[in-house]
């Protein structure tokens, strides 16, 4: 299983890239290991150079030319740089509070290149997402703008995996 992490915003009603707020992006990149992803990808956007030197050994890094678009941009350009994985699971830089134990019940969801899962709180949506091989090509096509893949997860029939009991999901915006 490989980890995709999007951490490739400004940050604008934060006011900064999130990625480089201290201790987030190394946060997030050891959730995805802890939780059961031997690969790690990070996408980087906005300060890539500033933020590429928080990215610890063993990460690869893939960095979104059109970052500004939003993360439906990050999305695009994460998955396809990606190799020879049957699924990835996609987790955000700014979501502090979700750990390991979130991300090994999304991947016990489903394994294979049809898997299609995502984290819910309180039965409200949200990250990580689990997308096996064969939705990537729909996910790359309908990522647009701030939307990601939440297109493509309401036309199909996608796993919840209720993860409230183990995190708010909530991203911090402010």
């Amino acid at each position: 299983m490989h980890g995709l992490l999007l951490a490739a915003g400004a940050g604008r009603r934060y006011g900064g890239p999130k990625a480089l707020v201290d201790g987030w992006l190394g946060h997030a990149l050891d959730v995805l290991a802890e939780g059961g992803c031997v690969g790690r990808t990070v996408v980087l956007g906005a300060e890539a150079d500033r933020v590429r030197a928080l990215v610890p050994p063993g990460a690869e890094v893939v960095v979104a030319d059109d970052w500004a678009e939003g993360m439906g941009a990050s999305l695009r350009a994460g998955l396809g740089h990606l190799g020879v994985a049957d699924a990835v699971l996609v987790h955000l830089v700014d979501l502090p509070d979700v750990d390991a134990p979130v991300v090994r019940r999304v991947l016990e969801a489903g394994t294979g290149s049809s898997a299609l899962a995502r984290a819910t709180y309180a039965g409200r949506p949200g990250h990580p997402v689990l997308l096996g091989r064969d939705h990537w090509a729909g996910v790359i096509a309908s990522a647009q703008g701030d939307r990601g893949a939440r297109d493509y997860l309401a036309s199909h029939d996608v796993t919840l995996v209720e993860c409230g009991d183990l995190a708010t999901g909530g991203d911090v915006d402010r």
